[in-house]
């Protein structure tokens, strides 16, 4: 289940929603067949509807859009990368607690 709070990217919208942000923007790169992706699925959900109007919550599929992920190099996933003025400013790798996910986004805000 995604509420509409989550915002899919692809290469034709990456740039509007994510590096030309006034907010900073989590983006969640994930794949379907990703166990530990799927995990941390409801967590990314929980944050986006905590940190509305804060912080935009986005996910890439690694595999629909590899061209972005390969930009950002991208070898593992779930990677999340936060960004803030267009830049990416923190990085994390796997399936983290929530509440170092809430750290990290704390420590950018």
């Amino acid at each position: 289940m995604t509420s509409n709070l989550v915002i899919h990217l692809n290469q034709a919208n990456f740039a509007q929603e994510v590096l030309n942000s006034s907010l900073p923007v989590l983006v969640d790169f994930w794949a379907e067949w990703c166990g530990p992706c799927r995990i941390i699925g409801p967590v990314i959900e929980e944050l986006a509807r905590e940190y509305e109007g804060k912080l935009k919550v986005c996910k890439l599929n690694v595999d629909q859009e590899m061209q972005v992920a390969s930009q950002y190099s991208i070898r593992s996933i779930p990677t999340l990368i936060i960004f803030k003025d267009g830049k990416p400013v923190e990085q994390m790798i796997g399936a983290l607690p929530k509440a170092t996910l809430k750290s990290k986004i704390e420590g950018v805000l």
